[in-house]
């Protein structure tokens, strides 16, 4: 069997594909800002455009699962280049659109599946390459999403004031082209495949490492579970920091201050809780995670009071921010580096269920009670349970093994 060409490996290559490609797609977070504008034009009511951010999410989820069927069909850097158009074509047709329909597709469905797929060919790129601090190195990966949506509120807002949100969307557009074909050039420069070379068997007949995908088990499914819970609670306050600080009393200034730093402080946990479990177990992270949000859903209920909303949304908002990390460096730990796009595309199926489950219920709840403490209970149960489920998992991955 002739000898395979050595092919030079480059991780910061990598690492900086994923983030120029990453950060304009993390603009899915600040879609609110979009909201106003696009109702006052065509006349839209607020609770038909929730169901673009809805669909986005929905489309992020499937671009993600389906990403790894892709692998094989083409080479690294031409699907990222093709999920990167896909998207802007998605925003194109948004930038157009003249009433709900265009809207759905372009924004919702096309755009949200291009945007998980280049996540995860991305993200498994990376895991192809990265030898060590898996977890701090994941948890930068997923932190991207909300940096990105720190730089986009204040862009989208300035633009919306000056050109309108039709500007806004073909703007984004043309930075996802450009990014797309940057991260498809570093891709390539990178040296990443998105699966493992497969060798020859042994010859007592053992199979190689990589000649097929791991099954994902109880362990998939405990961290799933944790995953889910954690994101229930955090995606209710990321969605609506805001209104619930006013519902506590807070004045306007403190809540959209209080809603802009929680978005930051979600990204920087996302990276701590990935450089945790590079030096602590799993399961103790993610336990300890819940438990720092579990203390923020009860301060608010025991101390009902501006200042103490805003402290008891930043711990839930950081719990969740520090379990994503820490579920996104687990993968890692957990299943070996051809299996993890596959393994971390269905994990966010968890993240869609959150999406669309305590923040909704939490709406709701308000609507017919003009509060939030019911909902904050129920994240607070959230956060009990996670407790319970994280606590089950392995303390030790593949990596550790021997």
């Amino acid at each position: 069997m002739p000898a395979l060409p050595v092919r030079p490996e480059r991780l910061w290559a990598a690492l900086l594909a994923a983030t120029v490609m990453n950060l304009p797609l993390g603009s899915v977070y600040a879609f609110s800002v979009l909201l106003r504008p696009i109702e006052q034009e065509l006349a839209i009511p607020r609770s038909a455009l929730s169901l673009v951010f809805g669909l986005a999410t929905a489309g992020f989820t499937v671009g993600s699962v389906g990403a790894a069927f892709l692998y094989r069909v083409a080479p690294a850097p031409v699907l990222v280049m093709l999920s990167a158009l896909a998207g802007a074509c998605g925003l194109a047709l948004a930038a157009t659109a003249n009433g709900l329909a265009p809207l759905l597709l372009g924004y919702g469905i096309v755009f949200g599946t291009g945007g998980g797929v280049a996540f995860i060919l991305l993200q498994q790129g990376v895991n192809m390459l990265v030898r060590r601090r898996q977890g701090l190195v994941n948890g930068y990966l997923v932190s991207l999403y909300p940096m990105g949506a720190m730089i986009a509120t204040p862009a989208f807002h300035a633009c919306n004031e000056a050109f309108g949100w039709r500007t806004t969307l073909g703007g984004l557009a043309a930075v996802l082209v450009a990014c797309g074909a940057a991260a498809a050039v570093l891709s390539r420069h990178s040296g990443a495949r998105l699966v493992g070379v497969r060798a020859a068997p042994s010859p007592t007949g053992g199979a190689a490492p990589d000649d097929g995908p791991a099954p994902l088990g109880a362990t998939f499914f405990k961290l799933a579970t944790t995953f889910f819970l954690a994101a229930a609670a955090g995606l209710m306050v990321l969605s609506q920091a805001r209104e619930i600080v006013a519902a506590y009393g807070g004045a306007t200034t403190l809540a959209v201050a209080a809603t802009t730093a929680l978005t930051g402080a979600i990204a920087l946990a996302r990276i701590s809780g990935g450089w945790l479990v590079d030096r602590f177990a799993v399961p103790h992270v993610m336990c300890a995670a819940n438990a720092l949000a579990l203390g923020g859903g009860l301060l608010m209920t025991l101390l009902p009071a501006p200042g103490t909303a805003v402290l008891g949304l930043a711990m839930i908002g950081l719990g969740y921010g520090f379990v994503s990390g820490a579920t996104a460096g687990g993968i890692a730990l957990y299943w070996r580096p051809g299996d993890y796009g596959r393994v971390a595309g269905r994990t966010y199926i968890a993240w869609c269920l959150a999406a669309i489950s305590l923040p909704v219920l939490a709406g709701y709840l308000f609507d017919l009670t003009h509060a939030y403490g019911t909902a904050v209970l129920i994240a607070a149960g959230a956060n009990i349970a996670g407790m319970a489920v994280a606590l089950t998992l392995p303390r030790r991955g593949w990596r550790q093994a021997g």
